[in-house]
């Protein structure tokens, strides 16, 4: 009696010893199909060795991955193949991957997640799912944060991806960090509506951050702010960070009279949207490794648009 025929495992899930990524380039020199340009691009594989890399989600095309063999390319499309195990791709509804290396990963995160575990929450965090990304592209990686964002601010935050990128980017924070811009709305517009607030922060037994007049009780803590435009009770405002200090925008906008919507922690009486107004919109850093001038920007959250419109053009 004929035993039962074992069927082949997808690539790179075999046990065993971890076996590295082998990812070959080819560059597209003519309009053509995807199954097609491959066929010729590796003439030394057999046609269904080439359709399992397709079939196994181990083609990318533009860096996206793609397992239609009539997927249209054009003159100077690049294409990836992984001839090990399927590209690893990272999808979450609360946060993206804007940009990631060897060194480095920029991520745009959502309002409600946490950039990393506390005593009590460990899984769900920015941190554990982009860890979870990487190691399975090879249980060898590592991540470290970088710096955090509070978990209901959204926008832009940086993970380093080896200890070297951490340390430089940590120790050096000052000078590596170009630009950190946020937005937030604010309850009423500030007056002046451009200038600087100046404090000292101290955090007292509940956690809760405050200015204090004596350097020896805080650290010091400088925010500047730009009002962009106000309409009824509300204005959007453009902070930029000179130091990085826990809860340093939220407290500085609660002394200014003008707490953020949605702040209740830090005065505000307001939460039209049901969230904390405040969005790390701008990050620009010289990259730790190759020194590269790296500048991101995340859109606007929709409804502080909604909260803040602009005028109708005539």
């Amino acid at each position: 009696m004929a035993g039962k025929r074992q069927l082949a495992a997808k690539p790179g899930t075999r046990p065993g010893t971890f076996r590295p990524d082998n990812i070959e380039e080819y560059r597209v020199n003519a309009d053509t199909g995807l199954l097609d340009f491959l066929l010729l691009a590796m003439p030394e594989r057999k046609r269904t060795t080439v359709k399992d890399f397709l079939r196994h989600r181990q083609v990318m095309v533009n860096g996206n991955v793609s397992t239609r063999h009539d997927t249209p390319l054009a003159t100077g499309d690049i294409v990836k193949v992984n001839t090990v195990r399927e590209f690893q791709t990272f999808t979450h509804k609360r946060l993206r991957i804007v940009y990631e290396d060897d060194d480095i990963i920029v991520v745009d995160k959502g309002y409600g997640l946490l950039s990393m575990g506390t005593d009590k929450i460990k899984e769900g965090t920015a941190y554990s799912l982009l860890r979870e990304y990487v190691k399975r592209k090879d249980p060898r990686n590592k991540l470290f944060i970088v710096h955090r964002l509070d978990r209901d601010t959204s926008g832009l935050m940086m993970f380093a991806r080896n200890i070297a990128a951490k340390e430089t980017m940590q120790h050096n924070w000052n000078n590596m960090v170009l630009e950190r811009t946020y937005v937030a709305i604010t309850e009423g517009a500030p007056e002046p509506p451009e200038g600087e607030i100046r404090s000292y922060l101290a955090e007292n037994a509940a956690h809760e951050v405050y200015s204090t007049d004596n350097p020896d009780e805080g650290q010091l803590a400088v925010t500047r702010y730009r009002t962009v435009r106000s309409r009824g009770s509300f204005a959007m405002v453009e902070l930029n960070l000179a130091t990085g200090r826990k809860n340093q925008i939220r407290v500085h906008m609660k002394e200014s009279g003008h707490p953020i919507v949605g702040d209740r922690r830090y005065g505000a009486g307001t939460s039209p949207i049901h969230r904390l107004c405040l969005h790390a919109r701008t990050l620009r850093f010289v990259h730790p490794t190759t020194r590269r001038d790296m500048n991101f920007s995340s859109p606007l959250p929709a409804g502080f648009n909604r909260l803040v419109p602009e005028k109708p053009r005539n």
